[in-house]
């Protein structure tokens, strides 16, 4: 990354947060994230709210941003003077890797050992303390200087909130990961809120480390990608004629799934114009208009195969 320098004619610039994120080479969401979590900077405000970042603390930025890529950890380092930064800037890369392997506190049945069983390198992950659940974690011992918890959870329920924020203090406020297999959105959300790294248990153990350093550097996973909502293949006049046409039919099957495929449809559409109470709310919604339309994309599948069998009259499209 470019060194950002300063000068005494810098001091009356104020950055936004975009454009400070930018000129230290870090995501804007990364930086949301480090200050929410470890406060980084006493930032002034604009007349919306919004944080305005002065020259000398960009390079502050930069700083960390250099170190974070090299293997610290932006827990440690949010709280050392610049002093400090620049002298770690300047120490050897053999000498800031000497530091060893990864140091983890696990929380899992069986994720200590399954690292364990995984194979040393020079890149290892090495388990400092374990324990098998959350309400277990008040045993491991506070000295243990785990860079990061892990916790693996098969089924991530709201209840587990309070009891992980717990472990993270039990272990002297390490960067927390946690692993799932399912969860509830608003779970999730309320983890991520609080700066822990949430994604699901990896197939491979080598993720880990990836997962752990995106901790570390106090990142989050991109939130995963919902497929697209399919196109509608019939709409309520095509319908009505399938179902007028069928009205013949001793099986009254395509009058029942048409009337189905409306009853789907017209869900899908409440859904997607509900009015929301607050940003949990809109992605239920929006969670619900997308499980609607998948739901209805099954249906017309059926329709179609239905309709041929019957020799029932089929959109154009189709």
């Amino acid at each position: 990354m470019e060194k950002i320098e300063t000068t005494p004619e810098d001091s009356h610039i104020s950055y936004r947060s975009g454009v400070a994120a930018r000129l230290a080479g870090l995501s804007t969401e990364t930086l949301r994230v480090w200050e929410r979590r470890y406060n980084l900077s006493d930032t002034e405000r604009s007349a919306r709210g919004q944080r305005l970042y002065s020259a000398e603390q960009v390079r502050r930025l930069g700083l960390l941003k250099q170190l974070v890529d090299q293997g610290h950890a932006i827990s440690t380092l949010a709280s050392l003077p610049d002093e400090q930064l620049q002298q770690l800037i300047a120490a050897p890369v053999k000498e800031q890797q000497a530091a060893g392997p990864l140091r983890v506190a696990v929380i899992s049945g069986s994720l200590a050992r399954r690292i364990a069983a995984g194979g040393r390198d020079e890149q290892d992950i090495i388990v400092q303390c374990s324990c098998s659940t959350l309400e277990q974690a008040a045993s491991l011992p506070p000295d243990a200087k785990a860079q990061v918890l892990l916790i693996e959870l098969s089924e991530l329920h709201e209840s587990a909130l309070p009891l992980i924020m717990s472990a993270r203090d039990a272990c002297g406020g390490a960067a927390v990961v946690v692993l799932y297999r399912f969860g509830a959105s608003a779970t999730i959300r309320a983890l991520r809120a609080q700066g822990c790294l949430v994604g699901r248990i990896p197939a491979e153990l080598s993720e880990l480390m990836m997962l752990c350093r995106s901790a570390l550097a106090g990142e989050r996973l991109p939130p995963p990608q919902q497929p697209a909502i399919p196109k509608l293949r019939f709409d309520e006049d095509a319908l009505f004629t399938i179902t007028a046409a069928g009205s013949g039919l001793a099986c009254e099957c395509p009058k029942h799934l048409a009337d189905v495929l409306l009853m789907v449809g017209s869900f899908e559409r409440y859904s997607a114009q509900c009015a929301s109470r607050n940003a949990d709310d809109a992605q239920l919604h929006h969670d619900l208009e997308h499980a609607a339309g998948h739901a209805r994309a099954i249906l017309e599948a059926a329709m179609e195969r239905l309709a041929r069998a019957d020799g029932l009259p089929l959109p154009s499209p189709l």
